[in-house]
């Protein structure tokens, strides 16, 4: 069974600085997709960045591309967000996800297996 458990969410400064991790277990085999995202208070859960196992494609929301950074280290099954340059309309619940053959990346609705979210406060 997939489980997902996100850490490294809390309160920061705009124009500071976070890394989110999310440890993952249970995945078999490389036909994943592993993405992070987002809902902000009274909004949608939206996609931020997504990773594919496989390939190492990684996709990103016009929002944050060239300040966020999605990585993961194999070895440690961790999958990563660094957040630069953060804005207070970078704060959210943040969740972790994972589908497999996932199509469209950035949709919430291609991922069956999500973490518990980690909150993220930007003050401005």
């Amino acid at each position: 069974q997939v489980q997902l458990v996100e850490s490294g969410g809390g309160s920061v400064q705009a124009g500071g600085s976070l890394r989110l991790s999310c440890a993952t277990s249970g995945m078999t085999g490389i036909n994943y997709c592993l993405g992070w995202f987002r809902q902000r208070q009274g909004k949608e859960r939206e996609g931020v960045a997504t990773l594919e196992i496989g390939s190492g494609t990684t996709n990103y929301a016009d929002s944050v591309k060239g300040r966020f950074i999605i990585s993961r280290d194999s070895v440690a099954k961790t999958l990563y967000l660094q957040m630069n340059g953060v804005t207070p309309e970078d704060s959210a619940i943040y969740y972790c996800a994972a589908g497999t053959y996932v199509a469209d990346r950035l949709n919430r609705r291609e991922y069956n297996y999500w973490g518990q979210g980690t909150q993220v406060t930007v003050s401005s």
